[in-house]
């Protein structure tokens, strides 16, 4: 059995936080149903005394850890290392005085480049050159095994569960020199030591492998389709997660004899599957870890599977409770999910909002991503099929984030007509497929990143590549773009 401690206001050591839980379903079921949804909203702010500001002795319990694909592929071509190396100099240059930090060199193995003593430096103007004079030197070469990867980060990361431990993992390759099996076993190792932010560069990796890194560490994947790009991501990362304010947020599922959790997802502002990630506390208690948190809202969506324990209906009656716990004390008052069984079919066909907008998300996403999945199989057909399917849910939702997303995959005419793009491009099938996973709430969908058609950039005058308009280097021969002689205009 759990014990159920008394739920307190009282504020996590530090941290200056305050939580509250919120529950938005239709409780009402038909006789003899059993398909229960509810969306469960946490949201975390600052304590109304400002405490939510991190003290300036507080830095120290931030930790973090670069970790650089410098696999053989990342010279192929060469521009990816070379934006790699910019990148991490940028990420180092935001981590504020007093975090300590290092940086893995992944290829078939982890090995840290720097501190060159065993452990963690600490961020200030010195340990920064010295860092970023390192990086500089980074050379591609090698295989490819994020599992040790992540070790070496698990290995360098303070083991107190006061400290926020953060890993940013950039890859542009195939996890091909170690198996599956391996993987896994690191990744329940690492599971509530850190979280991981993983980011894919080039066409040459897997969506699954950084989605599941990204939901076995509870953090975030996504991609770049410019190497131009990854320098501004990378600060955006590492600026995210010094704002964090609490190492681990947990959810508490207590159902009732009669209900069973089938699925939780985190479903806003990523959807993030965490059924498999559960912690059993007892037959009717499950806990879900969330990682780290700062001010921010997410909301999950909980599936529960209820059979009905008598004929009585029009009662309302518990299936389960919902329970925010930090440091094994709840922060939050409970919330409670109920169901109803009623042969009034208005009542039960009502459509709660909340559940309507996330199911109707991870309906357009799933979408897209079975696009993905057909054309990396080569049936163009079933890929059209799903990718104009996805484009009448997005459509319907005025999900504009998503059709930015599927603009890169397909052209849809004036009069609706959706066509598959002629010479697609695999970055933009497995960018599409990673970036699909981000979602927005109702009223606040994020501002689209336009779309840059083929053709719009700057073009070297060394080697002829075409570049984005916004690089500053040839994503081909690394020349500096812009100088005499050396840049112009691409043909549109």
């Amino acid at each position: 059995m759990v014990t159920e401690p008394t739920w307190t206001e009282r504020e996590a050591v530090d941290a200056g936080m305050e939580f509250s839980l919120e529950v938005n379903q239709n409780r009402y079921l038909p006789a003899g149903g059993r398909e229960l949804h509810a969306i469960v909203s946490v949201t975390g702010r600052p304590t109304a005394d400002g405490a939510g500001r991190r003290s300036p002795s507080a830095p120290p319990r931030l930790a973090e850890v670069l970790v650089i694909d410098c696999s053989g592929s990342m010279a192929d071509p060469p521009t990816k290392i070379a934006a790699a190396r910019r990148a991490t100099a940028a990420a180092i240059d935001v981590l504020p005085d007093g975090v300590r930090f290092a940086v893995v060199e992944g290829t078939a193995w982890g090995r840290t480049v720097y501190p060159p003593e065993p452990g963690l430096a600490t961020a200030s103007a010195d340990t920064r050159k010295q860092a970023k004079a390192v990086v500089a030197l980074l050379s591609a070469g090698g295989g490819t095994a994020m599992g040790s990867w992540l070790a070496a980060a698990r290995d360098l990361l303070p083991a107190d569960p006061a400290a926020i431990c953060h890993v940013l993992l950039l890859t542009d390759g195939i996890n091909q020199h170690e198996t599956q099996e391996e993987l896994d076993r690191v990744l329940r190792s690492c599971a509530g030591r850190f979280v991981c932010d993983a980011r894919g560069i080039g066409d040459g990796w897997r969506p699954r492998d950084l989605l599941r890194i990204a939901a076995a560490l509870r953090g975030t994947a996504e991609a770049v389709r410019q190497p131009a790009e990854l320098e501004a991501g990378f600060r955006e990362t590492i600026r995210a997660a010094m704002a964090k304010l609490l190492p681990d947020v947990r959810i508490r599922l207590r159902t009732v004899p009669h209900a069973r959790v089938v699925f939780f997802k985190q479903a806003r502002p990523t959807i993030m599957d965490l059924t498999e990630y559960a912690d059993r506390i007892d037959d009717r208690t499950v806990e879900f870890a969330t990682g780290s948190w700062g001010a921010e809202r997410r909301e999950f969506h909980l599936r529960l599977d209820v059979t009905a324990p008598d004929a009585t209906l029009e009662e309302d009656r518990l299936a389960a409770r919902v329970d925010l716990v930090v440091d094994g004390e709840l922060r939050a008052a409970p919330a409670t999910v109920l169901v109803n069984w009623t042969d009034d079919l208005i009542k039960s066909a009502r459509l709660d909002p909340s559940v309507v907008q996330v199911t109707g998300q991870e309906e357009l996403r799933q979408a897209i991503n079975a696009g993905c999945d057909a054309y990396d199989r080569g049936d163009r057909i079933g890929a059209h099929a799903q990718w104009a399917r996805a484009v009448e849910l997005a459509v319907a939702a005025r999900d504009e984030a998503a059709l930015e997303q599927l603009r890169y995959l397909v052209d849809v005419e004036p009069d609706g007509l959706v066509r598959l793009k002629q010479n697609l491009s695999r970055t933009d099938v497995i960018v599409s497929s990673v970036m699909s996973s981000h979602t927005w709430y109702d009223g606040q969908p994020p501002a689209p990143v336009p779309h840059q058609p083929v053709g719009a950039d700057r073009l070297c005058g060394g080697c002829g590549w075409s570049s984005p308009t916004e690089a500053v280097y040839c994503e081909r021969c690394n020349a500096e773009l812009g100088a005499t002689g050396a840049a112009g205009r691409a043909e549109t």
